[in-house]
């Protein structure tokens, strides 16, 4: 894409109460009763967590997804998800999907899914935030492996 929206302005919203949501801290089987109101999560305030790099960080769990954050910059490994879509939503930043037969580039707000089977290289020329919506366990080097594999945190 080459249209991109101006970047938008940062806006502090104080926490408000939301239907009940399921995460790390309301893990599968501890959801709160009905009738009990949990806070909504600020995408913005669980990156503002971490530092780490290429660190997949898990802040919510949607039936057997999870929705993971994760800071980036520089380039990752080419590698493929065999038995599952790979979903990218950048927060911040520009993220670049490299595909063998082309490039997919991503601003704020802006998604991008890897069909299963794909393979794949993000690259990220400046500090990059990223949503991902994954089923749980899959490996954030899929095929690759390496030493580059690391397990999703919880936050």
């Amino acid at each position: 894409m080459t249209d991109t929206a101006p970047a938008a302005p940062a806006v502090t919203e104080p926490a408000r109460e939301t239907a009940p949501v399921t995460g790390p801290e309301n893990a599968p089987g501890t959801a709160p009763e009905p009738g009990t109101a949990r806070k909504a999560v600020s995408i913005a305030g669980k990156l503002a967590q971490f530092s780490e790099l290429w660190a997949q960080r898990t802040v919510a769990t949607v039936n057997d997804y999870e929705v993971k954050v994760a800071k980036v910059h520089g380039e990752f490994v080419w590698h493929r998800h065999d038995d599952t879509d790979e979903f990218f939503l950048v927060v911040s930043g520009r993220l670049t999907i490299q595909l063998r037969d082309g490039d997919v580039v991503l601003g704020p707000g802006e998604m991008y899914v890897v069909p299963k089977g794909v393979e794949h290289c993000p690259l990220a020329e400046e500090e990059t935030a990223i949503l991902l919506l994954e089923p749980a366990g899959t490996s954030n080097t899929g095929s690759a492996g390496g030493p580059r594999t690391k397990a999703p945190v919880a936050l």
